[in-house]
Order: C-alpha cells, then structure tokens, then sequence
C-alpha cells in the first residue's frame, strides 16, 4: 500500500522523501531547491492515447502489419536509468534534432491493481504527478524504440507527487510547456482516448500494476523540441511547475554527466 495525505517530495540531498502542503513544496521551489524524482517504482509511458495523435497517423493505422487503430494500449518502459526529479539537466546528442518535450500526467498507482473495473480504478490511485516524458524524435509509435525513448535522465518526475484528494477532475487538467523564444505549448488531458479510469481497466487487464508505480496517460500531439541551451518548464493545472535544463555534451566515454 501507497498512501499519499498530502505532497510528497524528494530535496537533492535528502536521503527520504517528505511529505508536505502545496506551501511548502512552493516555498522551497522558490528558493532554488533541486529534487529526485518522488517515485521509486516502474514508470509505464502510454503511446497513441492523445486523439490528435491518432488522427495525425492518418491511413498509416490502417497499413500493415497491423490494419487498423489499437485495440489496447501501447505501453514502453521508462527504465531506472532515465529517472530524475526537478532542475536536472539533460544532455543533447550532437548527432539529434533536439529532444522532444512531452508533458503527461503521471497516475501514481496506490496498491496492487490487477483486472480493475473501471468503476473502481480510483480506489487504486494514490495522487498524481507530472511527468516529463521525454524521446528523439522519430516516427516509430507501434514499436517503441528504446533508443530513442530510455536514454539517460529521460523521464523527469515532480517536483511532487499530489495526492488523490487534491485533483477533482484529472480528466480535465490543463497541460502547459514553455521554452524560452518558443509559443507556449498548450494542451489539455480532455484530449485522451482513455481517460483515467479505462487506461487503469484496460492496462491491468493483462498486466499488475504495484504500489509506487507510475502510469502516464500520455503525451499529447505536437510536444515541443529543445535544444541545448533551452530550458522547459513544465506544468499541470495550478501544481508547482517541473523545470528541465538541456545541455550540450561535454563529457568523456564513461564519465558520468
């Protein structure tokens, strides 16, 4: 069990993380405070669950192999090495486009969850957080690429977790990127194919999910690309906002950012 009260969050340099009020996260946000990442347990990112995503594909969903649009989810592994928590820094492959920013919410799983009906998917839910979900851009969506989606510090959590009782409707939360010299990046979790509840159903229908995990409900269509130099903030609805900084490569064969 996963029980979350309030907000939980992770200082660099703590060796717990702590529980505290929106205030308090705000509060020490503000004053420069770096984080881990809040969540310890596997991240399951969720692809073609955006409706703009989907009708961007076009015919393509009606080519082979696989003739016609998912019938269940399409899940990839965010593995441990691309965990990080607010202010990390990610490096910019020289040979890349620049590295896609796709904003998600995370669905913080509170207790094992398997063959859930949707009618109880909440009970198995303990908060929410934000996810920074983030990929080289490519065209592959039926096949996930490891490459392209598991490189180091490629999914960047918080700053906090927020707890159940606090999001009303996580169904209708506004999903906002901004990069500086770039439009705002606007979207919204209306635009999901699953809502909260049938993503729950229909993930663990076929698979368990454990306390501590982490499910996102998507990236939406269109996320933005930075650069090295650029940094993305990233925010849900009113919660303290998720900053990222993209850097260039500057280290040797086997040193560690």
């Amino acid at each position: 069990m996963f029980a979350l009260a309030d907000h939980l969050f992770h200082p660099e340099g703590d060796v717990l993380p702590r529980e505290a009020d929106a205030q308090a996260v705000s509060a020490a946000l503000a004053r420069g405070t770096a984080c881990r990442s809040p969540v310890t347990g596997a991240v399951y990112g969720t692809l073609l669950n955006d409706r703009a995503a989907l009708l961007a594909l076009g015919d393509a969903v009606h080519a082979a192999p696989y003739k016609a649009p998912p019938k269940a989810p399409i899940l990839y592994l965010k593995p441990r090495n691309t965990l990080a928590g607010h202010r990390t820094r990610v490096e910019v492959p020289v040979d890349s486009a620049g590295i896609e920013v796709g904003a998600s919410l995370g669905i913080v799983i509170g207790r094992t969850a398997t063959r859930v009906a949707v009618d109880n998917a909440f009970d198995y839910v303990a908060g929410y957080t934000i996810v920074a979900d983030l990929s080289l851009p490519h065209s592959s969506v039926y096949r996930p690429s490891v490459r392209m989606r598991a490189r180091d510090r490629f999914c960047v959590v918080g700053p906090a977790l927020v707890a159940k009782r606090h999001v009303v409707d996580p169904d209708n939360l506004a999903i906002n990127v901004k990069l500086a010299g770039k439009p705002d990046f606007n979207a919204s979790t209306t635009s999901t194919v699953r809502n909260v509840a049938r993503l729950i159903a229909d993930v663990t229908e076929f698979m368990t999910l454990s306390a501590g995990d982490v499910l996102t409900l998507g990236v939406p269509h269109g996320s933005p690309v930075a650069q090295a130099g650029d940094e993305a903030i990233v925010s849900i609805d009113a919660w303290a906002p998720l900053s990222v900084s993209f850097v260039g490569v500057n280290h040797q064969d086997g040193d560690q950012p």
